[in-house]
């Protein structure tokens, strides 16, 4: 006749599983930056998804705020125009109906979402592809991969001039390679 013996483990009191319901957002936030929102398979298409996903949020967030704070500055009766008399807000976000605004501020913050995501999606996926061609990370690495995320920023434009990429291209260089070089100082 053979005994069996069996022994209880505990878990620990920080266990995920007992505090489940008790995670704070931030704790929440704080674990989707160790474990991903998600697997692609590969670390370049991980990488380009999860900064896509963060930066879409941060330009969705940007867009409604911008046409909140406008709407304030409506209602109060305060001047909200530039030096030239040009309002800047979203373009046609005042339809002849509530439902035709509210389609427009939908239509305008998708789109400076999607701006915001692919130009995080793009400058990581370059600056990873890069650093893993090169074997190492550098500001010239940067500098390209601000160039380029530059130019495809600017193509998402209405009518986009030759001016206007070249112009992007040399910011979105110049952003990267001081922010490589800054890296480390703050």
């Amino acid at each position: 006749m053979s005994s069996v013996t069996v022994t209880a483990t505990t878990r620990p009191a920080n266990s995920s599983i007992d505090n489940l319901g008790k995670m704070s957002v931030m704790d929440e936030l704080r674990s989707f930056e160790k474990e991903g929102y998600f697997d692609l398979g590969h670390p370049l298409l991980n990488r380009i998804a999860h900064s896509f996903i963060k930066a879409a949020g941060i330009g969705a967030l940007q867009a409604v705020s911008r046409e909140a704070y406008f709407t304030v500055v409506e209602g109060v009766g305060i001047d909200s125009t530039d030096g030239n008399g040009a309002k800047k807000r979203f373009p046609d976000l005042r339809g002849e109906t509530n439902r035709k605004s509210i389609e427009a501020l939908v239509k305008s913050t998708g789109k400076e979402t999607f701006q915001w995501g692919l130009a995080a999606g793009v400058f990581s996926g370059l600056t990873y592809g890069l650093n893993e061609a090169c074997g190492y990370h550098d500001w010239k690495n940067s500098a390209v991969a601000g160039a380029i995320t530059g130019m495809t920023l600017a193509l998402t434009t209405d009518d986009t001039t030759h001016e206007q990429v070249v112009q992007s291209a040399i910011t979105g260089a110049a952003i990267a390679t001081a922010a490589n070089m800054l890296t480390g100082i703050f």
